[in-house]
């Protein structure tokens, strides 16, 4: 695990701590069992964006400010330039940017997703979260599962769905996938 993912977990362990929510209560609150849990919040496990998403909306904080310790301070407008989005480097099956890390108080996370190329057989890594996302593939294809369908994207498709239900997607072939994916 890297000093990064370290440290987003002693952020997330001392916010609910400073919260005063014990980590059974969260384990609750974000639908998982309480080992498990503190399996994340140890730094034992990578953290699933979708638990990071989980944990904000509960401690009432910003992706920002779990990911980095900072607080997004611009209320007016952001601009991110192009491969400058924060990086959430959750695990090697998705390359997250964050395209609003500036923005305070969003009501939406717009997410620049890029799925590497197959190059062998891969299985999904499913994730699910309250809310909602949409999906609008760049460039390249992709396959997604939802809820045990799978369906395939290519360039200029789009997609919206219920992410409370199990989802997962990888590469449809050896190509890059990009995919501007807004979670609500």
């Amino acid at each position: 695990m890297s000093v990064k993912n370290i440290e987003i977990a002693e952020r997330m362990k001392a916010i609910r701590e400073l919260s005063d929510i014990a980590p059974e209560e969260m384990a609750v609150r974000v639908g998982m069992a309480p080992e498990e849990y503190l399996a994340y919040e140890s730094g034992e496990k990578d953290i699933p964006v979708s638990l990071l998403y989980d944990i904000c909306n509960e401690l009432k904080l910003s992706m920002t400010e779990l990911l980095t310790g900072d607080t997004p301070k611009l209320h007016n407008f952001s601009v991110v330039r192009k491969s400058r989005g924060l990086a959430v480097d959750r695990n090697d099956a998705y390359i997250y940017q964050n395209l609003a890390f500036h923005f305070a108080d969003r009501k939406i996370e717009p997410l620049l997703v890029t799925i590497p190329g197959a190059k062998r057989k891969e299985d999904y890594h499913f994730n699910f979260h309250r809310g909602q996302e949409y999906h609008y593939c760049l460039e390249g294809s992709y396959k997604i599962c939802i809820d045990g369908k799978e369906i395939l994207l290519g360039e200029g498709d789009s997609l919206y769905f219920d992410s409370s239900y199990p989802h997962a997607m990888k590469a449809a072939n050896e190509n890059d996938a990009k995919i501007l994916v807004i979670v609500i």
